[in-house]
């Protein structure tokens, strides 16, 4: 929908995607759909995407990524550029915190309680999308893991966050962040140990 829009504003040869980011954010800040909406279409699929990671569910997903936009907009002002982070780590961390809020409601499993089992009889695009990018062992390994290891092994893996801003991210110390991602690396070591060999 925005795609046109988007290839209107060319990258200056001396303009990084996070001074790109930077000033649309501080358009939104003052009101401006028209930036608000290059916003979304640059990371929407990301947010959904790293939603789905977390929780593998699409419809959660999707309503996280949706609820994340509508912080966006609401709080934009808040947001700093200079000396603080990314457009897409703070999305990050706000996806993120959605995801495990989510998991906080009345009613719903405990944040380290095993995720149901997928139902693998319906297409489902985002867990094709990541079985593409990782394997099929690997996705199904990754469903397993609960939701805060699963968090801590995105944010410090695929997305590339230091370890203060993954613990940011997911209101831990650094030392809880490491036991995370220990307990993740284990169990996905020990499932995977026939894919790519025991390690020592």
């Amino acid at each position: 929908m925005f795609a046109s829009t988007v290839l209107s504003i060319p990258l200056r040869r001396d303009e990084s995607v996070q001074d790109v980011d930077a000033a649309l954010m501080l358009r939104v800040a003052n009101g401006d759909h028209a930036a608000y909406r290059l916003l979304v279409d640059r990371y929407l699929r990301h947010a959904v995407t790293m939603a789905y990671r977390v929780l593998f569910d699409r419809a959660d997903a999707e309503e996280v990524a949706q609820e994340a936009f509508l912080r966006v907009w609401q709080h934009a002002a808040r947001w700093r550029a200079d000396g603080g982070a990314s457009f897409k780590t703070w999305l990050n961390r706000v996806v993120v915190n959605l995801c495990i809020d989510r998991k906080r409601k009345p009613g719903m499993a405990a944040l380290d309680d095993q995720p149901e089992p997928i139902d693998d009889t319906r297409p489902d695009p985002y867990q094709t999308r990541l079985a593409a990018e990782t394997g099929d062992r690997v996705a199904v390994a990754l469903a397993k893991l609960p939701e805060r290891q699963r968090a801590a092994i995105l944010l410090c893996f695929w997305e590339g966050e230091s370890n203060i801003t993954a613990a940011d991210a997911l209101g831990v110390s650094i030392g809880a962040l490491e036991s995370l991602l220990v307990r993740a690396k284990r169990s996905l070591r020990d499932d995977l140990s026939d894919v790519f060999g025991a390690t020592t």
